[in-house]
């Protein structure tokens, strides 16, 4: 019977959209590649998701920068104009420093920002203290969201030593700098061991581990061989009525049915609680937003329309 049960709840795997996005939008997509505005610039990025075929209009071309991908690895951006070294974009009464990354990256997820809502809200009306542990934190969009939200702490851990600085600045632009935040760079499973030996509990915790990485010591992350051990020793930090166990996934080969089995195996039979799963997506506006540089009207609509696909997430509801 608890067999049939859990194929029939993994089997309810649905998509929600960040949609309440006024800083950034999604063109367009296709071609294995995404046009997007960050405020008032334009970029050009690859997106292996966006695996159907398009015609690209001359919107493709108006933009302030394109990034290349090297066919062994790696890229670069070509700019089409000169760009600050950053700036920012707001989302709600949070802000964030966005910056093109030699990775491709620009320092956010924009499809994150519903799980900043769901993390906020949780955190509002919980009317209790919440300690929030945040791992593989990046430049800490959940971080800054649950302290905005009233945590009573957040612990923000990631390896990087360059996302974590990242990460205070976004907590000084949304005005949360002296708020009840560490921000430590550390090995996530280290620091999660040694949070055990310390009798520490948290009442909600955040991961979006890597596909694969390497620890300061050579040690190797492989989540398909990682991610089922490494939620099951986090369990032990949360506390004896935890808000919520969120986990991300930028993994294709890691389905969010898959978390959530993961999730519910761990949790569910000590803390009780409810497991949902689905993929994050963003509306694709088919728009460009920007006028034609010749002072022009808008840019015809593409007909494509729909979500891009960004990812995946699974989270314990308390």
């Amino acid at each position: 019977m608890v067999v049939l049960y859990l194929i029939s709840l993994i089997s309810e795997v649905y998509m929600r959209i960040s949609n309440e996005w006024k800083d950034y939008e999604c063109i367009n997509a296709g071609d294995g590649e995404k046009l997007e505005r960050w405020g008032e610039v334009i970029l050009r990025r690859p997106e292996p998701l966006a695996m159907w075929p398009i015609e690209k209009d001359k919107s493709w071309n108006m933009v302030d920068g394109i990034y290349y991908r090297f066919k062994d690895g790696g890229g670069h951006w070509e700019f089409r104009k000169k760009l600050p070294d950053y700036w920012t974009v707001n989302y709600k009464d949070l802000k964030f420093k966005v910056s093109p990354t030699n990775f491709k990256h620009t320092g956010l997820f924009p499809e994150q920002a519903v799980n900043w809502d769901f993390m906020m809200n949780k955190i509002k009306n919980a009317n209790r203290p919440i300690k929030v542990l945040n791992l593989f934190a990046y430049t800490g969009g959940a971080t800054i969201a649950c302290s905005k939200a009233g945590a009573s702490l957040v612990v923000h851990v990631d390896a990087a030593k360059g996302m974590v600085e990242w990460a205070k600045e976004n907590a000084k632009l949304s005005g949360v700098e002296d708020n009840y935040i560490r921000f430590l760079v550390d090995d996530c499973l280290k620091f999660v061991e040694r949070e055990i030996r310390r009798g520490n509990k948290y009442d909600a915790i955040i991961m979006d581990p890597p596909s694969y990485g390497r620890g300061p010591k050579g040690e190797i992350w492989k989540i398909e061989e990682s991610i089922h051990p490494f939620i099951k020793l986090c369990t032990q930090l949360l506390s004896d009525d935890p808000l919520f166990f969120l986990i991300n996934s930028y993994t294709t080969g890691l389905a969010p049915s898959v978390l959530t089995y993961m999730i519910s195996t761990a949790i569910i039979p000590k803390h009780g609680g409810s497991v949902e799963s689905g993929e994050l997506g963003l509306p694709v506006s088919g728009k460009h937003s920007r006028r034609q540089r010749n002072g022009g009207g808008q840019l015809r609509d593409h007909p494509h329309r729909g979500p891009q696909l960004s990812g995946g997430a699974a989270r314990h509801d308390g």
